[in-house]
């Protein structure tokens, strides 16, 4: 009885402690707003209406709350990717913040093999997926396996191999693949894209995002795998404990490389659903931020799958519908930056919170007992 009250605990922590995060950054983030001389509410309502969660005033043509929706989904699609990659390296005890790299290096690799090609639609999507898969898990894989043969710290080769594709690529995308118009990439064919643009649908022009139900697909995989197999098993226990899975007979090394290698395909899905779904080409010298957003996701979802798409929706939510609060509200658009970065501070504190939690579980058991004892 003790241990399934225990249970029922440990389920509603995992749920209060994320509400508490965003309740207290959202409070924080309103007191900034007042001092600005700023509605909060009015704010935070913006928010809701820049990503079709709120009906906005007027629509250019061809635009809806429907339009604004799947746009949203667009921009969230990645984000799930991502945040599975960081979660998948945490729970094998790793930090994966290489995510922006991987994602990088997938998404100009796949953009030149096949995002230039002149391949069909039906075949080009489908391998846009795969050549991202396997280009992040090989990057990925790198940092497992010099975190397992040199033992060098993940966190150090991750960064690394962030600054060298940044800079080895936009090099590349300056010298031959750049659009003199844009200083961006060259734009990729249509039939390569992950999003359909610009679908004429009821009146209303419609990005539509094939990866989305994807991601979905591929929560339900890694929570599966985590929770009911053994390689999940294994792969949470040496998170865990590296020695006392070597004395259970686990091959630790082994272990660090698939996990990195599942992290970085992750990341290298998360790669080409952003750069060949979300946006159409790599602008040089930069890092995408969905990379590191998702360590915010992935702390506020408490490392859960599940959680991770709730947390996911919460974040790009803010980070999306910051362009029409700061445009509504008058407000820099930094602010949606600051609620993010409030977040994942508080989401930080989730051990603190716990800790509370705890004490305040213990305190109210101990006077159930005590009442118990005394009408007895």
């Amino acid at each position: 009885m003790k241990n399934k009250t225990e249970k029922n605990f440990m389920k509603r922590q995992n749920i209060l402690i994320p509400i508490l995060s965003i309740a207290l950054s959202l409070v924080v983030a309103a007191i900034i707003l007042l001092i600005l001389g700023k509605n909060p509410l009015s704010a935070f309502y913006n928010l809701l209406q820049g990503v079709g969660l709120a009906p906005k005033a007027r629509y250019a043509g061809g635009k809806s709350m429907v339009t604004d929706f799947a746009d949203f989904l667009n921009a969230l699609t990645p984000m799930i990717f991502a945040s599975l990659a960081v979660m998948v390296a945490l729970k094998g005890g790793l930090f994966n913040i290489g995510v922006s790299g991987q994602m990088l290096v997938a998404g100009f690799i796949t953009t030149v093999l096949i995002g230039y090609s002149d391949l069909n639609a039906v075949i080009a999507k489908p391998l846009v997926i795969i050549l991202g898969f396997i280009v992040g898990a090989i990057v990925g894989g790198l940092i497992g396996f010099l975190k397992y043969k040199f033992n060098i710290n993940e966190v150090v080769s991750s960064i690394m191999l962030n600054y060298i594709a940044q800079y080895i690529i936009a090099f590349f995308i300056n010298t031959k693949y750049v659009d003199p118009v844009s200083r961006q990439s060259k734009n990729i064919s249509q039939s390569a894209r992950l999003t359909l643009m610009n679908m004429r649908i009821g009146g209303f022009k419609i990005n539509i995002p094939l990866a989305i139900i994807l991601a979905i697909i591929t929560v339900i995989v890694i929570k599966f795998i985590m929770d009911k197999t053994v390689m999940g098993f294994e792969i949470k226990s040496v998170g865990a404990g590296k020695e006392a899975s070597r004395y259970m007979g686990i091959n630790v090394g082994k272990k660090t490389l698939q996990t990195m290698f599942i992290s970085g395909g992750l990341a290298g899905i998360a790669g080409v659903t952003y750069f060949l779904g979300y946006y159409g080409s790599i602008r040089p010298n930069v890092l995408p931020a969905v990379g590191f957003d998702a360590i915010a996701v992935c702390l506020l979802g408490n490392s859960n799958p599940v959680g991770i798409v709730f947390a996911s929706f919460i974040i790009n939510l803010i980070s999306e519908g910051g362009n029409y609060m700061s445009s509504q509200a008058g407000v820099d658009r930094e602010i949606s930056a600051v609620i993010t970065g409030l977040i994942l501070l508080f989401s930080a504190c989730g051990a603190y919170f716990k800790y509370k939690l705890n004490n305040r579980e213990k305190a109210v058991i101990k006077e159930s007992a005590n009442k118990e004892e005394e009408n007895a």
